[in-house]
């Protein structure tokens, strides 16, 4: 399917690995040129900015500063017409909510929700003066499904949802669509890496973590993790003006059936 982002100038935040990286990928199949922002610049990315329609920068968007820089080398490839933010990243808690600091509680809001807020904020005048645009935040099913141990993960990510739709409401009327994804688990390291949520589990309560991973899957309907190009493609989509033009205020979720509302 053709979703006419072909020229198209992205910014992707956390593009380094998992569901950025892909959707960098994604997004630069469609013939979108994109800013890919990583605190580091990974070997699968490198690759990508090699074939020219990706721009890898070296970008920490806890920095308060970073993204007016991200958006001015974004505007100098052409008109910003998408924004995906991505950054983000849990730490689990198997002590509990009292084992959670204040320096801790600042930390996760910080990285997982100041980091979008501020993006986005910077790309607004950006995405006006383009006529428009699409902001696509990558939230989590924990906005909705909240978690003890991920307790300041899980109200990060809702406050996310909350925040895009509250603006999908201000800024529709010049053309900006705005939309969270709430991915249940994935196929990422976040999950399944050394140091991940998976690892994280099974140490602090003593099981294998090939159990913790089996139970996460038994979880789900499909019995599975999503796959990261699965996030990518349902992220390209809802960046698309041609296909997804009237979908604002918007939280998709893709979990494979772990979540039961209606």
């Amino acid at each position: 399917m053709d979703l006419g982002l072909d020229g198209a100038v992205a910014i992707v935040t956390g593009a380094g690995r998992g569901i950025g990286l892909a959707v960098t990928r994604a997004l630069a199949a469609e013939g979108a040129r994109v800013v890919a922002a990583s605190r580091t610049i990974t070997p699968e990315l490198a690759t990508l900015a090699g074939g020219g329609t990706v721009e890898a920068v070296v970008a920490d968007l806890t920095d308060p500063t970073v993204p007016d820089t991200l958006v001015a080398r974004a505007t100098r490839l052409g008109q910003l017409r998408v924004l995906v933010n991505n950054v983000g990243g849990v730490h689990p808690r198997p002590g509990g909510f009292a084992s959670v600091t204040d320096d801790a509680w600042t930390a996760t809001f910080q990285l997982d929700a100041m980091t979008a807020i501020r993006m986005t904020r910077a790309a607004l005048p950006a995405l006006r003066e383009a006529g428009g645009g699409s902001v696509v935040t990558v939230a989590s099913v924990n906005a909705r499904l909240p978690d003890p141990v991920v307790i300041d993960y899980s109200a990060a990510k809702a406050a996310l949802v909350s925040f895009s739709k509250s603006l999908s409401k201000e800024v529709g009327a010049d053309g900006i669509r705005v939309n969270t994804v709430s991915p249940g688990p994935v196929a990422t390291d976040l999950w399944l890496g050394d140091g991940g949520v998976a690892a994280t589990l099974s140490t602090a309560g003593g099981a294998d973590r090939a159990d913790v991973v089996g139970g996460a899957e038994a979880s789900m309907v499909t019995g599975r993790f999503t796959k990261p190009e699965e996030v990518a493609a349902l992220v390209a989509f809802l960046a698309s003006d041609l296909v997804a033009g009237n979908i604002t205020g918007s939280d998709v979720v893709i979990d494979g059936g772990l979540t039961a509302e209606l």
